[in-house]
């Protein structure tokens, strides 16, 4: 690890150190900040957010970016309640057609990108603009929809909490699957004749990630517990994960972000990596639309306005993936979102208004770059070396 850092892959280190810094500064400034009632919610303000910006590092990977996440989030949410409430459609269908349509927004985006050249900023600030008019006429004279409160999925964004038992399951279940899937990789690695790492070790950092994950998982039981909605949103970055990394998929991800040409003249077919990536980001952006609008049992004009782009793609950044492409994962988005719903709460808990807080995360976000940056030259310092 230590080599890795001189190296300068820097890893999610700068993040946690963040974390704890800004964790500790509010902490001291007002006590409630880290009580188990304010994590809980904490939480569950991140699944939204946190599924968008999901979308924004896969894109951020192919070293492109995504303007219009905002705007599909608000859109998906409008059809939402559209389809629910005004045409009385099921529920479930209604969150099936929201979501596709984020998909065929992607499909649209990366068509424009692929057959046209077209460069990423300038087609996702025109959907920026343009599925923002669309969602407005979608939601017409009304302007408001609000979600019944007895709807399965408004239960689901803001009762929906595992009970105690269940969350420690679970704790030891992912501990479990974690050093399984350690140990699967260490055979692989040995059979190869690679360097592999001992049982010891991977028994260690299975101790160490159970000795994390168990008394946070009890702390948060003091309150309410884990929210079933915070769940969703992991499960999804351990999937996007999954696809990342043991994917060919994944694997052509990260070939075209790290060089387009060599990605190609390696077999590669770079327009349908494109293509996929720009679905999957509006299809997350739907998704987080659509946990959005039933967090708040409610979708309006200001659904998926305000400060939602710049923070999805804040929490990318900040969470460690890279402007450059080629380097990043899934759980950047996790790291991010905490720190930017870190720092959204603490301020509000100290009754400072929003400029303040924009202020601050633009610091936060100046400062990850910076990192980003100056890790990215030392690696490059190394390599010639």
């Amino acid at each position: 690890m230590w080599g890795r850092v001189r190296g300068g892959d820097l890893g999610a280190l700068p993040v946690i150190v963040g974390l704890a810094l800004i964790w500790t500064v509010f902490q001291i400034l007002n006590p409630v900040f880290l009580s188990s009632r304010n994590l809980v919610d904490l939480t569950m303000q991140c699944a939204a957010i946190g599924t968008i910006a999901l979308g924004i590092v896969v894109v951020l990977l192919l070293g492109e970016i995504d303007l219009s996440v905002g705007s599909v989030s608000g859109l998906a949410a409008a059809i939402l309640a559209v389809a629910f409430v005004q045409l009385r459609w099921p529920l479930l269908v209604a969150v099936l057609i929201a979501v596709a349509a984020g998909c065929v927004v992607g499909i649209l985006c990366g068509l424009l990108y692929t057959r046209f050249g077209l460069p990423s900023f300038v087609i996702t600030l025109a959907g920026l603009l343009g599925f923002l008019g669309l969602q407005l006429w979608v939601l017409g004279d009304a302007g408001s929809i609000n979600l019944p409160f007895d709807s399965w999925i408004v239960q689901f964004a803001q009762h929906a909490f595992l009970p105690d038992w269940a969350s420690y399951a679970l704790v030891v279940a992912a501990t479990a699957a974690f050093a399984w899937t350690l140990a699967g990789r260490s055979r692989r690695r040995a059979a190869a004749n690679l360097d592999s790492q001992s049982y010891r070790a991977i028994a260690l950092r299975g101790a160490l990630l159970l000795a994390v994950l168990l008394p946070a998982a009890w702390y948060l039981n003091q309150s309410r517990g884990v929210g079933v909605m915070f769940l969703l949103f992991l499960a999804l970055v351990v999937l996007l994960h999954l696809a990342l990394t043991r994917t060919r998929w994944g694997r052509a991800v990260y070939a075209v972000g790290g060089s387009v040409e060599a990605a190609r003249r390696a077999g590669i077919r770079v327009e349908r990596i494109y293509l996929s990536v720009f679905a999957l980001c509006s299809s997350l952006a739907a998704v987080g639309g659509v946990l959005a609008a039933a967090r708040l049992a409610a979708a309006n004009q200001s659904s998926g306005a305000g400060d939602t782009n710049l923070n999805a793609i804040a929490a990318a950044v900040i969470g460690g993936a890279s402007l450059f492409g080629g380097r990043g994962t899934a759980f950047a988005a996790l790291l991010g979102v905490i720190v930017i719903q870190s720092i959204s709460s603490g301020l509000t808990l100290l009754n400072l208004n929003s400029s303040v807080q924009f202020m601050v995360t633009g610091v936060v976000l100046v400062l990850a770059v910076t990192v980003d940056s100056l890790s990215r030259r030392t690696r490059v310092a190394a390599g010639r070396a």
